[in-house]
């Protein structure tokens, strides 16, 4: 089957606009297993309605959760016993049903296969599996360390210490941490990877959402511990999506305009959190304000050299923004991402390369050097971030096609639609 192009719309002005992005992916899902952990009914305000956080939700209604999302912009969650009978979960390709929902699995009284996407089996989940192993749960994956894999569930979970490499993603460590306080000692996580944990952020977010439910939580340079006990019911306003709005505020970056977010946060732990700086460094000018975030492009995109170890999910938009500089970028601390939904690094380096710019993968990361720019098709091997890339550099470059946008429903369901409605200039609220 022929996959679909999209013709990215090419702004002919500054592109000047506001919009709205959808809830947070990483604390929608994080939220959700949470209230299915919880005693009582836990309510979401505003979650991210995705193929993600769809996939979450169906998960933990197989293990026995209640949810119901009838309500579009409120959901209710009623934490219960979790199943006896045996359950298949379809992750598709999203890394926090993979990695979370075993480590919940492991309290149901029953076995619980993993599967999904053919991508996913290339993703990073054996270190998580072996450390259910040192708690206790058996683990049937054939010696493979990715899915498919069975979760035998026997009930309940001994817990204590436990060490694993958590170098290629911080949802290894977040996964034991989210349900460690089910677990009969509670669980002390020791992260023994030569490099450090990547995506702090997102540790932050995981070490704050259980505080606020009122769990005791430790954490120190590279260990964590979670003291048994009751999760509170809660209820929650899930923040706005900050990845989400990278390729918006980048679109003001690359034609000179101006793009505002609504209701960004003045503190967050979401890595999104860092775009003012990082879109700085390519001379962009931002400031915030009750209402939200504004950012206005200069007359030049300078080239820029960044460490993106914390905020990997951003690097694929922020490549876009690089190739399109005047001067040479180098993005590092992101060997992790070969491990994403796809290749990430050999994935921008082929097809910003294949636009014409010079692209160089390194160990860690990528070094962009701009050249004039063509438009081609834009693959995005079933890859969201890759898409909004792609509709980063087609702003500026007539003729790029990328390969089924609709990719982006992973995180942001019309996408395409509110995309073409900011460079048209009417303003795009989700």
């Amino acid at each position: 089957m022929t996959t679909p192009l999209w013709d990215a719309p090419v702004a002919h002005e500054p592109v000047v606009g506001e919009v709205r992005v959808p809830g947070s992916k990483s604390m929608t899902n994080r939220a959700l297993v949470l209230a299915a952990l919880a005693s009582g009914r836990s309510v979401l305000h505003r979650p991210l309605r995705s193929r993600d956080s769809a996939i979450m939700a169906a998960a933990l209604r197989a293990l026995g959760t209640s949810i119901d999302d009838s309500d579009e912009t409120t959901w209710i969650v009623d934490g219960r016993s979790f199943t006896s009978a045996p359950t298949a979960i379809d992750v598709g390709n999203a890394g926090t049903v993979l990695r979370f929902v075993p480590a919940v699995a492991a309290l149901a009284n029953a076995t619980v296969t993993f599967d999904g996407d053919p991508a996913v089996r290339r993703r990073p989940v054996g270190p998580l599996l072996d450390a259910l192993r040192q708690l206790g749960t058996v683990i049937d994956d054939e010696g493979r360390g990715a899915a498919p894999f069975a979760v035998r569930g026997a009930g309940r979970v001994a817990g204590g210490r436990v060490e694993l490499d958590a170098s290629s993603s911080s949802q290894l460590v977040s996964a034991l941490l989210l349900a460690g306080a089910r677990y009969d000692d509670g669980v002390e996580v020791a992260h023994v990877g030569d490099r450090s944990v990547p995506n702090a952020p997102h540790l932050a977010m995981t070490v704050d959402m259980l505080r606020q439910r009122g769990v005791q939580v430790d954490a120190s340079a590279d260990r964590w511990s979670v003291t048994p006990g009751p999760i509170l019911a809660f209820d929650t306003m899930i923040e706005p999506d900050l990845s989400s709005a990278a390729p918006f505020l980048a679109a003001a970056v690359v034609t000179g305009g101006r793009v505002s977010i609504r209701d960004w946060p003045a503190t967050s732990t979401q890595p999104g959190a860092q775009l003012p700086s990082l879109l700085a460094a390519f001379g962009a000018r931002s400031t915030v304000d009750d209402d939200g975030i504004t950012v206005s492009g200069g007359e030049t995109i300078t080239g820029a050299q960044l460490d993106l170890r914390d905020a990997g999910e951003l690097a694929p938009v922020l490549a876009a923004v690089a190739a399109l500089a005047s001067t040479p970028s180098r993005l590092v601390g992101i060997d992790y991402l070969r491990g994403h939904e796809t290749d990430r690094l050999a994935a921008l380096a082929r097809e910003l390369s294949a636009l014409g710019a010079d692209v160089r993968e390194v160990d860690d990361g990528l070094e962009i050097t701009p050249k004039p720019l063509h438009g081609n098709v834009f693959a995005t091997y079933d890859d969201h971030r890759m898409a909004m890339a792609g509709a980063v550099i087609g702003l500026v470059v007539p003729g790029v096609q990328i390969e089924n946008i609709d990719t982006t429903a992973k995180t942001l369901p019309g996408f395409a639609a509110m995309w073409r409605s900011v460079v048209d200039g009417q303003g795009a609220t989700h």
